[in-house]
């Protein structure tokens, strides 16, 4: 959906995500509906106006119609996708979720009844990854959510925002120097215009976030909320309780700057975190791994982690490692003595990038002035 009313053309299809945008294509003169693809629309009460159009080629997924009017659309060459029963998302959505979405009804439900673990427990169900259904619905779903997230990366022009990678591991508690040094790189990328992105989780995914959202705040009131936030440093014992508190900071700061969180429910276990105000949420973990990466075309900083945060940085230089030179990315690892010592990652980056055009854009770094200095700050 963009910005300016829910259509989005191609050169083959039109995108038609909103009642509101079908509504104006209708009163503008539309006479075929060749090439639209309609998401999600609530279309009962316009019957008349699907019949005074020709929906040859049309797509309708997941859609709500007047009774009997499917079979006629079908009969006239409309391709309907139907509503998959039983299934507690939607597939055919349009947007990308809200940490408000999926934690609707926090303030009076615990985190086990909200829509976020609610969809992890139907992932998990005994079978579910062999059945047609399920697995049908989970793919479409994530094309989708790739849909969506592509419409907010890229503009009609080809050129969006520039997205910076902050990746970490998800044990950094709130009220740790860790959390606090994630949370000021988040805020300071934020503050000089790049859109942060994160694997959307706990941890420095949550601290980086977190900067990104309060980037506009005074410097004081930014260090009073990880203060606050050090009284619930987890989502361990009690999800219910460390989303509760995020929550409160949202309220008290409603209109943060915008950044993006890509978590998966493969790994449902750790939810995902409240200050991404752009979630794009997939079940296909490889699938999200891939995207995550891809997005970031500012470059990505490595935060000290552990396996999955190791995975994302060989990801990241095998693609950098295979690419032209102007397509190579910046890697940036924070913390001297963590990547040469505990995790000795960095000796072997440097030989992986050695001789390749990727050779002089990785960095190993100590400060976050530091690492916004070698991405271009």
């Amino acid at each position: 959906m963009n910005p300016s009313g829910g259509v989005r053309p191609s050169p083959r299809t039109l995108e038609v995500e909103s009642l509101a945008s079908f509504d104006r294509l209708v009163a503008a003169g539309a006479v075929a509906m060749h090439g639209w693809h309609a998401q999600s629309l609530d279309l009962r009460g316009r019957t008349a106006a699907l019949e005074s159009l020709d929906v040859e080629g049309a797509i309708f997924l997941g859609c709500t119609f007047d009774p009997g009017v499917e079979d006629g659309l079908r009969r006239r060459g409309a391709l309907i996708f139907p509503k998959l029963e039983g299934v507690p998302f939607d597939p055919y959505r349009a947007r990308l979720y809200t940490p408000q979405e999926l934690y609707a009804g926090l303030d009076h439900s615990p985190y086990e009844e909200l829509p976020d673990a609610l969809v992890y427990q139907w992932s998990i169900r005994p079978g579910q990854r062999h059945r047609l259904d399920a697995t049908l619905a989970s793919a479409l779903h994530d094309h989708a959510i790739g849909d969506a997230l592509d419409e907010l990366v890229r503009s009609d022009a080809g050129a969006g925002p520039t997205v910076v990678g902050v990746m970490g591991g998800h044990n950094a508690q709130r009220g740790t120097p860790e959390f606090a040094q994630a949370a000021a790189l988040g805020r300071v990328l934020a503050g000089s215009g790049r859109m942060v992105a994160t694997g959307g989780g706990p941890g420095a995914m949550e601290a980086a976030n977190l900067g990104a959202y309060l980037s506009r705040v005074p410097e004081l009131d930014f260090q009073a909320v990880l203060a606050s936030l050090g009284a619930v440093p987890g989502f361990r014992p009690s999800v219910s309780a460390w989303a509760r508190a995020a929550a409160a900071v949202v309220d008290l700061f409603p209109d943060g700057t915008p950044s993006l969180g890509i978590p998966t429910w493969f790994y449902g276990h750790e939810p995902p975190n409240y200050f991404a105000t752009h979630i794009a949420k997939y079940f296909a973990n490889a699938v999200r791994e891939a995207i995550l990466l891809e997005v970031c075309n500012g470059g990505i900083l490595f935060l000290p982690g552990a396996a999955g945060t190791v995975q994302e940085m060989f990801q990241d230089a095998c693609e950098n490692y295979y690419s032209a030179r102007e397509a190579v990315t910046p890697m940036v690892l924070v913390g001297s003595r963590y990547w040469q010592q505990e995790y000795p990652a960095w000796p072997m980056l440097q030989r992986l990038a050695a001789g390749r055009p990727m050779e002089d854009r990785i960095f190993l770094v100590d400060t976050v002035e530091e690492a916004l200095a070698v991405i271009g700050g």
